[in-house]
């Protein structure tokens, strides 16, 4: 799978060095949003987050809210993205093992958010758009992906 490097309108927002901003990332590149536009978005949803609660897999978020730099819990990107109009696609169930990896031949075309281990990526049309390249040579699977509702 090819790869780009796009930092997601990061640097031209005013915003330096490294951070674990992929959601952040992955939602302006697919989206073509402003990036700043979804760093506020994302930390108006962590700021209404219960910093103790319990996801829908039952973990503890352990005193910690959905940020833009820091990282963003997968019950709080479905929200997001469901209210910017994108709809997910789980690829992976319980007990069937890894069945869609990072590779633009299991992926479809357009413009997707993927879900991976501990990252958010954006692809489009089969290329990786990301600060590095995470596809870890084809292999990493894709636990579902987002892409535009119609």
């Amino acid at each position: 799978m090819n790869f780009i490097y796009d930092d997601g309108g990061r640097e031209a927002a005013g915003f330096k060095g490294k951070t674990g901003d992929c959601a952040c990332r992955a939602i302006a590149i697919a989206t073509q949003m402003p990036y700043k536009e979804v760093y506020d978005l994302i930390n108006e949803y962590g700021k209404a987050e219960r910093a103790n609660r319990k996801s829908r897999r039952g973990n503890t978020h352990n005193g910690h809210r959905s940020d833009a730099r820091t990282g963003v819990y997968a019950d709080t990107m479905r929200k997001i993205m469901e209210r910017l109009g994108w709809k997910w696609h789980p690829t992976m169930a319980i007990g069937k093992g890894c069945t869609v990896h990072l590779h633009k031949d299991e992926l479809p075309s357009g413009r997707i958010v993927c879900n991976v281990s501990r990252h958010f990526v954006a692809v489009i049309d089969g290329v990786v758009h990301d600060t590095y390249d995470s596809t870890r040579d084809g292999n990493r699977c894709v636990y579902g992906y987002y892409s535009k509702a119609n």
